[in-house]
């Protein structure tokens, strides 16, 4: 007999443990055999997810009944995401600003859906929700960080010719960089637009399962995709003009503010040096 009652149609048994930990090591056989990373890898990360959902879920069940209580769950949520987004895009001490994108994209959104009254000020509403918009702000600045970062390495060249021009460090920058800014938001694009003919996201998908009718299930899926959408535009926008403006750097100089000598006295300085047959 299984031990769990049924969740939504869904039996909690044995049976569903089982095929769990066999997808988990199918799939770190595939890794291994297709060499695409370390098998062991793949078993840490399901163990992993297994401890912190079960950990979360027993906080969640404690702490739903307190507004201050979740609030600084969800300050630990973001304390969480800025560290993985930011260690995402660079290794050096910058990483930190990676929480400018996440808090301007995700701020706003909570406070309009909260203020409006669109959102009740629960515990079992906000966690999942708030936890949602900053799982996404937190994808779209890694992508748009990481991306940003590789185009001025690769192309920085063009950004001293900018700079040789009298354009201003974080202006070079930005003519480079801000074409490629977009690409960071083709996910979420894409899942906005195939929901319910090629995929059907998770809120979708429990909702069906909790009982709520195909309907009501559909509008708080939308919900969520266009709110999912409007935080991570921003967080794309901000996390732009983060690397633009020379805070958020990678181990490349032309990722980083000048020391403050014009753009065209570098320039004219490396033509004397030229000149006197020595580096400057």
């Amino acid at each position: 007999m299984p031990f769990a009652a049924h969740s939504g149609g869904i039996p909690v048994t044995p049976v569903l443990a089982g095929v769990i930990a066999v997808l988990l090591v199918a799939t770190a056989g595939v890794v291994a055999l297709g060499g695409l990373t370390r098998w062991w890898s793949i078993l840490g990360a399901g163990v992993r997810g297994a401890l912190q959902l079960l950990i979360v879920s027993s906080v969640i069940a404690a702490i739903v009944n307190s507004v201050a209580l979740v609030v600084a769950f969800l300050a630990l949520m973001f304390v969480i995401a800025t560290r993985t987004a930011g260690r995402r895009i660079t290794p050096d001490r910058t990483w930190w600003w990676a929480g400018v994108p996440i808090a301007v994209g995700v701020g706003p959104v909570v406070a309009i859906l909260v203020g409006s009254g669109a959102v009740p000020l629960r515990g079992l509403v906000l966690v999942p929700l708030v936890g949602q918009l900053i799982g996404g702000a937190l994808t779209a600045t890694a992508l748009a960080g990481r991306r940003l970062l590789e185009e001025l390495h690769q192309r920085r060249g063009e950004v001293e010719a900018a700079l040789s021009l009298g354009l201003s460090d974080s202006r070079s920058r930005l003519e480079i960089a801000q074409p490629v800014a977009g690409n960071a938001l083709v996910p979420a694009l894409d899942q906005t637009r195939t929901v319910g003919t090629v995929t059907l996201p998770g809120a979708f998908v429990g909702m069906l399962l909790g009982g709520a009718s195909p309907v009501d299930a559909g509008i708080v899926q939308l919900f969520v995709l266009i709110g999912l959408l409007a935080v991570e535009a921003v967080a794309i926008v901000v996390t732009l003009h983060v690397v633009a403006g020379g805070r958020l750097t990678g181990p490349d100089p032309a990722h980083r503010r000048s020391t403050g000598v014009a753009p065209h006295a570098r320039v004219l300085a490396a033509m004397r040096a030229v000149r006197r047959g020595r580096p400057s």
